[in-house]
Formats: C-alpha cells, sequence, structure tokens
C-alpha cells in the first residue's frame, strides 16, 4: 500500500519540479523514482538523483511510510 509522503526538492531539482515541495503517494523509493520518471521535466533528474528519507541515504529498496519526509538531491558537480 502506499504512503502519503513529502517530497521536498533541492536545487536543480526544485527548478525542474517547478515547486519546493509537495505531497505524493508512494510505498518505496523505487516507486517515487518511477512516479518522477513519469513527468517529462523530472525524468532524466528521477534516474541519477539521491534520495534521503527523513535525512538518511536511502536506495531504491527502501520502504517509505506515511509522513515520510523524501528529499531529493540532483546531482552536485564541484570538489578540489
Amino acid at each position: 500500500m502506499a504512503a502519503r509522503i513529502t517530497v521536498r526538492y533541492w536545487a536543480g531539482a526544485k527548478r525542474a519540479a517547478g515547486v519546493e515541495r509537495e505531497a505524493v503517494d508512494a510505498s518505496s523509493i523505487g516507486e517515487l523514482r518511477a512516479v518522477l520518471a513519469g513527468r517529462p521535466a523530472l525524468a532524466a533528474l528521477s534516474a541519477a538523483a539521491s534520495f534521503l528519507v527523513d535525512g538518511r541515504r536511502s536506495d531504491d529498496a527502501t520502504p517509505l511510510v506515511d509522513g515520510a519526509e523524501v528529499d531529493v538531491l540532483p546531482p552536485f558537480a564541484g570538489g578540489c
């Protein structure tokens, strides 16, 4: 069963989504990635983004529960 979560977008993900945050129904990070991939503006980003669930790095198998906050972080460049 899908959970109602809050998705927060950062940096380029925020620009692509057109919103800072939104409510989405998904049961796992993999399902959330698929939901985002179905949106033309987020399709490429969803494949490369990192996801944090309640502040912890996650992967596609990470389950989601009602009320979770998921941060969508686009790939970042930089370094020394």
